[in-house]
């Protein structure tokens, strides 16, 4: 029998020891699942699997960002009003206790700091071979290190001399052109020669950078006697645009080789540029800007009411004074791919021309641009509601987060009058409970 030992104590039969063999072959192995994907054999197609285990993971993690498009950050914040907070713990009396308050909102806001994050260049998932953007990890392997140094080869021997020369021949083009155009007597025919100026040298000028566009919704484009408004990343935003049509200009007076352009500009379009003392007297530029569109054969006019540069991943406070002269509001949201080369311009750390070298040394600019169907200002609506409006429409549209902190603080401290509304509220919540005055304490 199989389960019997050998007689006189011999070693036991064949078939007993080929028992657990059976019993281990009939072990039910566990099962993969059948989404995720399978090892190689060992020594084929390894780097062909770590590289789709990368881009899965890449994508896992782009999915997730876009579904908590608000961030919740590195901690847990607790978005209960000050007014309930405080008037909850101790109905309302004054307590030493409210200074927690104040002191755990304090540490929240630096801990995660939501608003100068935006003032630096969006942080990248995987590296593009830019040094700029992480300038260590050339040296993790010698065959990135070769990689790398290829990628400096074509971007500053090969596509470097080249963009500069079609630069510099865009530029020349604009100045002469605009010079022999300006000469034309107003009318319809230099109206059409100007366009076309500015829309040539402005596609000119996308394709120095190597720039892949991509417009959706055409039928929404800006019309005569509207007003353009767009998330603002860098001045390529005017190139981009004017490269599928033409706008009206508002902004700063320049020098330079900026101002140089913009005079250009002037001398056949129909732009509102400011001098410097005159873009502080805000009744100044509203009159202006309603006389322009007031005139519905003039182009429409193109702002950017951030009023300053953004690094493409949120859209900022827009100043309410385009959006209290009437009109028509034209949105457009701009999303830039970093992948391929940082749009953004610090102005606060790169000066023109060093931003100018780096787009000329970054592979590509790649960008999508969408027109969103025109809106006006609905009756009841003050010019904050309509702007917040126009605002969230773009974040949306662009795959963007919405802040309403002012992009001014890019360069200057937060206002002394948001400091004395929240001393204000809290006084507020004191008095409103009479323990100023009763000797009430907690």
């Amino acid at each position: 029998m199989a389960g019997r030992a050998a007689p006189h104590g011999g070693s036991p039969q064949r078939p007993l020891a080929a028992a657990p063999r059976r019993a281990r072959a009939g072990t039910a192995r566990p099962r993969r699942d059948a989404g995720s994907p399978q090892p190689p054999a060992p020594g084929r197609n390894v780097e062909r699997w770590a590289t789709l285990q990368i881009e899965e993971g890449v994508k896992k993690q782009k999915a997730l960002a876009l579904e908590n498009l608000i961030s919740t950050g590195i901690i847990q914040r607790d978005e209960t009003p000050m007014e309930e907070e405080i008037a909850g713990r101790c109905q309302g009396c004054f307590s030493l206790a409210d200074v927690m308050y104040f002191s755990k909102k304090g540490c929240e806001a630096v801990a995660e700091d939501e608003v100068t994050r935006r003032f630096s260049s969006e942080e990248l998932v995987s590296w593009n071979l830019l040094s700029r953007t992480n300038a260590n990890l050339h040296r993790v392997s010698w065959q990135l290190t070769v990689v790398w140094v290829i990628g400096i080869l074509i971007r500053y021997c090969l596509l470097l001399p080249f963009r500069v020369c079609l630069s510099v021949f865009s530029i020349l083009l604009l100045v002469l052109a605009s010079m022999v155009v300006g000469q034309f007597p107003n009318g319809r025919v230099k109206g059409w020669l100007s366009n076309q100026v500015q829309m040539i040298c402005a596609t000119l000028g996308v394709r120095c950078l190597s720039g892949l566009v991509h417009f959706h919704n055409r039928e929404n484009r800006p019309q005569q006697g509207g007003i353009c408004v767009a998330n603002h990343t860098s001045p390529l935003d005017v190139l981009i645009l004017v490269s599928d049509g033409c706008y009206s200009l508002v902004g700063q007076a320049h020098g330079g080789l900026l101002g140089l352009i913009q005079k250009s500009c002037m001398r056949t379009g129909q732009h509102v540029v400011f001098e410097r003392s005159e873009m502080k007297d805000r009744h100044l530029v509203r009159k202006k800007i309603r006389e322009h569109i007031a005139d519905k054969a003039k182009l429409p006019i193109l702002i950017f009411p951030e009023g300053t540069c953004i690094n493409n991943t949120s859209v900022m406070m827009f100043k309410k004074g385009s959006f209290e002269v009437g009109g028509t509001i034209h949105p457009v949201a701009i999303k830039y791919d970093p992948r391929f080369g940082d749009a953004f311009w610090n102005s606060t750390k790169h000066s023109m021309m060093t931003y100018t070298f780096n787009l000329l040394t970054s592979w590509a600019i790649v960008c999508n641009v969408w027109y969103l169907p025109p809106m006006v200002q609905e009756e009841e609506e003050d010019a904050v509601h309509f702007a917040n409006r126009v605002k969230a429409a773009i974040a949306a549209r662009g795959g963007m987060s919405v802040l309403p902190w002012d992009g001014g603080l890019k360069r200057k401290k937060v206002k002394e009058s948001f400091k004395e509304e929240q001393q204000k509220k809290y006084c507020q919540i004191v008095i409103e409970n009479g323990s100023v005055g009763n000797g009430n304490a907690c």
